[in-house]
């Protein structure tokens, strides 16, 4: 393939991680239209949330080992046109049980796509740009979340939820397209990840701590983010037309947040996170109180979304290095299990959610409740340094 097009082949890449964080992220602020339109509550709309994290959480350490000797072209190909499938039986879903399973049809999808995306996005490059070309691609992802949520929300409340579905199964086949046009068949293709591998590493009880602070970490501010379409139009009194505006913000600091988090964490992982989930948590209480107030809930919503995807790149890291000491010959399979930690920590913070919303305690507690499961992150943190300072003084006096 000639050097001049590998531009265009990430590009597609892009695309297509942009078509796949889109649909994940955007029925938060669709999920009081669904619905209203499906005739269920809040915590019964909450569950598709749960539902497609738990596909991508559980789905791609199986898949990724089943296709692995799939040639990786035609392996991305079908994964799009999987996903192509997925979001356009969610616009036609006539019901709620329908859209739940096609929800999980596309996140079948999304977490094998990243998995050999990444390997394909640094295989197009040479090699002192490899790293470069995954961020890259991984930058569909932030995109998504500062425009293609906000932007599928305006579509969700002006022409329907299953309007924002057709748009984005439209996006899965653009990227079908360039995929198609643009990527060489002769990917070369690694040794693949079997399932043993996976469950060798879960067998770590000090990876399995650091899996634990992702899940909970990222997954507390799902507790009450998963509703935030509904908090702002019933707590705080915005129209729901502001909505995407507001999302916009939010993705803005999100977008931020990751770009920071990756420079606290570059000397101390452990040091950044212990501050950034006590910043987080603190954050998430206070949002209790300043919920109610237009003025006082921007701001707060914007610190919250920095702090969520701040912590990110120190969690990414430290599995890594602790992979490098407990697990060294399956560094990636921890790196990509941890993945899958993300996708449980939005599993449960929208499930825990979801029943604190259908509680007594109502839609106004799910600020405070995330913010005691961010508080069990920083526990594990803290827990987490300490053995390693224990383990590195046993080194210094062995």
């Amino acid at each position: 393939m000639p050097l001049t097009r590998m531009p265009l082949a990430l590009f597609a890449l892009t695309i297509a991680a942009y078509a796949i964080g889109t649909t994940e992220f955007v029925i938060v602020g669709l999920l009081p239209t669904v619905a209203a339109d499906l005739s269920i509550d809040l915590p019964l709309a909450g569950l598709i949330v749960s539902v497609y994290a738990l596909g991508v959480t559980f789905g791609a350490p199986v898949l990724t080992a089943l296709t692995g000797r799939v040639p990786r072209k035609a392996l991305l190909l079908s994964l799009m046109a999987l996903f192509i499938v997925g979001n356009a039986a969610a616009a036609l879903s006539p019901s709620y049980a329908p859209l739940l399973a096609a929800r999980v049809v596309s996140a079948f999808a999304h977490g094998v796509f990243f998995s050999v995306g990444a390997t394909i996005a640094a295989d197009l490059v040479p090699a002192d740009r490899r790293a470069s070309a995954i961020a890259m691609m991984f930058m569909g992802l932030t995109v998504a979340i500062v425009t293609g949520v906000p932007l599928g929300t305006f579509i969700g409340q002006s022409f329907g939820w299953r309007a924002t579905f057709w748009a984005v199964s439209g996006l899965g086949v653009v990227a079908f397209l360039g995929l198609a046009a643009l990527l060489p068949s002769n990917l070369s293709r690694a040794a693949p990840a079997r399932l043993i591998d996976q469950v060798r590493v879960l067998g770590s009880g000090r990876l399995l701590i650091v899996y634990g602070m992702t899940a909970l970490g990222y997954g507390g501010t799902f507790v009450a983010f998963t509703y935030l379409a509904s908090i702002l139009e019933q707590i705080t009194g915005f129209a729901s037309s502001s909505v995407s505006l507001i999302l916009v913000l939010y993705g803005l600091a999100i977008a931020a947040g990751n770009l920071m988090g990756g420079r606290f964490a570059d000397r101390d992982p452990v040091k950044a996170l212990t501050y950034l989930f006590l910043a987080q948590a603190a954050v998430l209480a206070l949002f209790t109180f300043t919920a109610p107030s237009p003025w006082l809930a921007l701001p707060t919503l914007a610190a919250l979304g920095f702090l969520s995807f701040a912590n990110v790149p120190g969690l990414q890291i430290y599995v890594v290095e602790l992979a490098k000491k407990v697990r060294p010959g399956a560094v990636d399979v921890a790196s990509a299990l941890n993945i899958a930690a993300f996708n449980l920590g939005i599993a449960i913070g929208a499930w825990v959610g979801g029943r604190v919303v259908a509680s007594p305690l109502g839609l106004d507690a799910t600020p405070w409740v995330g913010a005691l499961i961010v508080a069990g992150a920083l526990a594990l943190t803290i827990w987490s340094g300490a053995l390693d300072r224990r383990e590195t003084l046993a080194l210094r006096t062995a």
